[in-house]
């Protein structure tokens, strides 16, 4: 289940995105803290320090940018853009998402979601398109004709884009868009954690099905990352066991002279399941810590007492609160 080190360079590196034919790193770069997004990571990042982050994504060992239309309200494409426009992409996937506007996720919105994307980002066609947050619009039939998935797939044929995904947190609403099978990758976030395995059987099925898996949120939108992080896990207030066990793990990291956060990123990374997993940055000089961290490897003690960490699985967030 386990890989062995993941480093750049490293023959496991590099990995095929399911069936898809791209290939991406072991470590992606998510867009939303490089647009600046205060509300939920109680920090903003400015316009020039954004477009820098980009720019050193690009000039580094990680082959993907993971971005949305709805990220920032553009501004992470728009600074993602930028970059492009300077340096080019080379040889690093853009992935971006559709995203409701005013309510409205119909076919028609998918579409004109599409073309937001490609203006922002400068790039006529786009290698990568999810659904994002489905969950969040319950009635919107995506599967119906003239709905989202519809909309995806014509936009495929038509060579605007290239593969479809599925990007989303509430496992029960993405095990019923798999069905349709017009989704190629699934992106599921914070439920593939040291905090929550909410995702494993789904990840399962995605591997069986050839689909390419990615894993974001992995930090729990920061509560894995520091112990001065706002309370919140998955995006939503986190339950006060959650935060215990947040806190446990902290402590263990300390107890062996590592970073929780680089632990929370190698479980991740390790997993032979998991194609690539979306790590935000906001400043540029967390691009090359977090690359140096990989080789610092984790002791196996530390993995087996972290598990016995984990939360009940009636504390995960599919569980506990529906997950929407």
């Amino acid at each position: 289940m386990t890989n062995p080190q993941v480093t750049p360079g490293s023959a496991s590196w590099t990995r095929t995105l399911g069936a898809t034919g791209l290939r991406v790193s072991a470590v992606s770069a998510g867009g939303g803290p490089l647009g600046g997004m205060p509300e939920l990571f109680g920090y903003d990042t400015p316009e020039e320090q954004g477009i820098a982050v980009a720019l050193g994504v690009l000039a580094s060992p990680i082959t993907m940018i993971d971005t949305a239309n709805g990220y920032s309200d553009g501004r992470s494409e728009e600074r993602i853009g930028v970059a492009l426009g300077r340096v080019g992409a080379g040889d690093v996937l853009i992935a971006t998402k559709v995203d409701a506007a005013d309510g409205d996720f119909s076919g028609r919105r998918v579409r004109a979601s599409v073309e937001e994307s490609r203006a922002r980002l400068g790039m006529d066609h786009l290698p990568l398109v999810h659904l994002h947050d489905p969950e969040f619009h319950p009635d919107a039939g995506f599967d119906q004709p003239g709905g989202a998935v519809e909309a995806l797939v014509a936009l495929r044929d038509e060579g605007v884009i290239g593969h479809l995904g599925i990007a989303a947190g509430h496992v029960p609403t993405i095990e019923r868009l798999l069905d349709t099978g017009a989704f190629e990758v699934l992106l599921t976030h914070s439920r593939a954690t040291l905090l929550d395995r909410g995702a494993d059987p789904l990840i399962d099925r995605a591997r069986a099905a050839g689909l390419g898996v990615v894993n974001a949120a992995v930090l729990g939108g920061g509560l894995l990352a520091s112990r001065t992080a706002q309370p919140l896990y998955g995006f939503r207030p986190a339950r006060a066991e959650v935060l215990a066990a947040a806190a446990a793990l902290h402590d263990l990291a300390d107890e062996f002279g590592i970073a929780l956060a680089d632990a929370a990123v190698q479980r991740s990374v390790r997993d032979e399941r998991i194609d690539t997993t979306v790590v935000g940055f906001s400043k540029p000089d967390r691009i090359p810590r977090l690359l140096a961290s990989l080789a610092n490897p984790v002791p196996e003690e530390f993995w087996a007492r972290a598990e016995e960490l984990l939360p009940d699985p009636a504390l995960w967030l599919d569980t506990a609160s529906g997950g929407r």
